[in-house]
């Protein structure tokens, strides 16, 4: 696996460079690096379900999206190395403390590192299935290295404009390459889903987990309808059935941090859009959208102007309590979760 280093062709990019010695796009070394773990409330209802998503954020990114609420993990380099056998610890400690699955968040330039670690988590014991939530910017031939390891896979289809893509995430190909990476994921995995009851204060309460398949996601981007038509368009085609669509509405204008040249370059790439909340009237026309197209398992989430829900991954807990209880944190390794 070392060696798909040394000439780096992992993802659509295919930099070409030896990651022992130098960078590619992606900004990381052949090391693996981890911003925080935790256990996480706040992704789709199939992924949470009782316990939570056991969500490791790694270091860097293989786009560059301009509007990325997680910038400081993806395009600033925010996190600490960590070994085959320190990540297998990891996944260990989540599926302690509870979690329904691993959720690999942002991992495309990382595959055989994480395969390994996955591998070793696997030889130590971990049962939970694993769920790879990309940008889908992935390479079908990378992916394979990922065949009978991940299960659940939630990549996101975020336009289908060449322009746009460009613009928002400095890959003119994305379409492209993210229409043959999901239509991989479903050739590959079928939807399976079960049900599962928990009593909660003397209630039982029974919720829906995905066990194999697609949750396949896109962010409305405000004043871009036409795009989102688009994908859903491409998605009722291709994926209806197939795959669980995931339509999200919570774009949020990030109060970004960096070099006055790094802000000018984003404020330039975000003009491409509205930066700004969605508002009521997008969201009836999304609604009435999803009416028409009437897809046989869709979530949609409810408009909410609270911006709160931004992470900030300089704190050991990046998020509200609300939304995730950590487990280990770049700063400080793992956290004692056994008060909680």
């Amino acid at each position: 696996m070392e060696k798909l280093y040394e000439n780096c062709l992992q993802c659509p990019r295919k930099c070409g460079v030896n990651r022992k010695t130098s960078l590619g796009f992606c900004r990381e070394p052949d090391d693996i690096r981890i911003a925080v773990a935790c256990l996480h409330f706040g992704e789709e209802p199939l992924i949470t379900v009782h316990g939570g998503s056991g969500t490791i954020f790694l270091t860097g990114c293989n786009l560059c999206c301009a509007f990325c609420q997680n910038y400081q993990i993806s395009q600033q380099g925010m996190g600490a190395v960590v070994s085959k056998e320190e990540f297998a610890e990891i996944c260990l400690r989540l599926e302690a403390a509870g979690a329904e699955n691993i959720n690999l968040v942002t991992g495309s330039h990382h595959i055989p590192a994480l395969a390994e670690g996955l591998e070793e988590a696997r030889k130590r014991g971990l049962k939970l299935p694993v769920c790879w939530n990309s940008s889908g910017y992935d390479s079908v031939e990378s992916l394979k290295l990922l065949d009978g390891l991940v299960s659940i896979w939630l990549p996101d289809l975020k336009t289908l404009s060449a322009e746009l893509s460009k613009s928002l995430c400095a890959a003119q190909d994305y379409p492209e390459k993210a229409e043959k990476a999901l239509l991989w994921m479903m050739e590959h995995n079928p939807l399976k889903l079960t049900s599962v009851e928990k009593t909660v204060n003397g209630e039982k309460i029974r919720k829906d987990k995905i066990l194999q398949g697609l949750i396949i996601r896109h962010l409305f981007l405000p004043g871009r309808f036409f795009e989102t038509a688009d994908v859903l368009e491409w998605l009722k085609h291709n994926a209806d059935g197939k795959a669980i669509i995931s339509l999200m509405s919570q774009y949020t204008p990030v109060p970004f941090k960096g070099s006055s040249e790094e802000l000018e370059r984003r404020k330039k790439s975000l003009s491409s859009i509205e930066n700004r909340l969605v508002n009521d009237a997008e969201d009836r026309d999304l609604r009435d959208l999803i009416e028409a197209y009437d897809f046989d398992y869709l979530f949609y989430q409810e408009l909410c102007a609270d911006t709160e829900w931004l992470p900030d991954f300089e704190r050991i807990q990046p998020f509200s309590y609300k939304l995730a209880r950590p487990v280990w944190h770049w700063k400080s390794g793992f956290i004692d979760t056994k008060a909680d």
